[in-house]
């Protein structure tokens, strides 16, 4: 889903702002994990960045260790993560930043916005849509969740390396021997991914959201879904009834293998779908939009790839 839907009081952003930026430097969430939790010491000679999530928050960590100084803006994995609204705290992190990254396609344009707004034109932006050089297919909206692809992680990765190395040209090998090792885990997710499409290429799957349908197709899963209602669902639209009753048959039906299903962004239709599939025994795997408390990139997709086999393996 879209984060564009989400409040943004940014004239009670910047008046907050102000006042912030008479107190401590350190008042903004920094962190150089994907949590957001203040970091111990935080050099003077580190880079700031900011995120739109935890996940590329986390991302951005793992290449710039503690040479940078990580800020996520959406971090609680607990909340529906379209409820966010801008705080001045992160308005003065975005001000402060050198590097931002942000996931593109619509899905966070509230960082460009808050962005403008702190006067930062300085600052490298990332943008993981445009990184990974995907288009829509002609009349076709673009699947913006590119997280859960990981050749544009890879890509990102690569650019976050050579934007740290620019800024902080004496830790170049440091942040080049850090992205190489998170890309070999990547690699391993891809093997895996691999693994998996060996055995269950063109089995059937459906979705709430199209959230992690990136990996569901690297796996050579296919999509059975209405696009109507997950378009829908994406949109925060009405699904309708004809459209969930075709929907709620492929549960009846058992004309799918399993559901995915967004635990962050529920609603009477989904709940509807989750119930039918649970009534029907398809197996149900959960996921996410942002880092689940604890996890790591690496740790939560492995996981999501495990749900997914144990699913396809019933």
């Amino acid at each position: 889903m879209k984060l564009t839907r989400f409040a943004l009081p940014l004239a009670a952003s910047l008046a907050g702002l102000a006042l912030v930026s008479c107190s401590s430097p350190t008042a903004a969430t920094t962190s150089p994990s994907a949590s957001g939790s203040p970091s111990a010491s935080a050099s003077t000679s580190t880079i700031d960045v900011v995120a739109s999530t935890n996940v590329w928050g986390d991302i951005a960590t793992k290449v710039g260790g503690d040479k940078v100084n990580v800020t996520s803006i959406i971090d609680d994995p607990d909340k529906d993560p379209h409820e966010y609204e801008a705080s001045a705290q992160n308005q003065l992190a975005l001000s402060k930043a050198k590097v931002v990254i942000e996931n593109g396609g619509g899905y966070d344009d509230f960082v460009d916005t808050m962005l403008a707004s702190a006067k930062n034109t300085s600052a490298t932006v990332l943008n993981a849509v445009t990184i990974s050089g995907k288009k829509a297919a002609s009349g076709e909206e673009l699947n913006e969740h590119v997280w859960y692809d990981f050749p544009t992680v890879e890509k990102v990765i690569d650019q976050l390396q050579s934007s740290y190395a620019t800024i902080d040209p004496a830790s170049a090998d440091t942040f080049a021997n850090n992205a190489k090792q998170l890309k070999g885990s990547i690699d391993a997710l891809v093997k895996k991914e691999g693994d998996l499409k060996a055995t269950y290429n063109g089995q059937p799957a459906s979705i709430t959201e199209p959230v992690p349908l990136y990996m569901l197709e690297a796996i050579g899963l296919k999509n059975k879904t209405p696009d109507a209602f997950s378009e829908a669902i994406e949109e925060d639209s009405d699904v309708a009834p004809a459209v969930l009753r075709a929907t709620l048959k492929l549960y009846s039906d058992h004309a799918v293998k399993l559901l995915a299903y967004n635990e962050q962004t529920t609603g009477a239709e989904t709940e509807a779908v989750l119930k039918a599939a649970k009534e029907n025994n398809i197996p149900v795997v959960g996921v996410t939009e942002t880092l689940p408390s604890g996890e790591d990139y690496v740790s939560w997709m492995t996981k999501n790839l495990d749900a997914i086999g144990a699913a396809l393996a019933k």
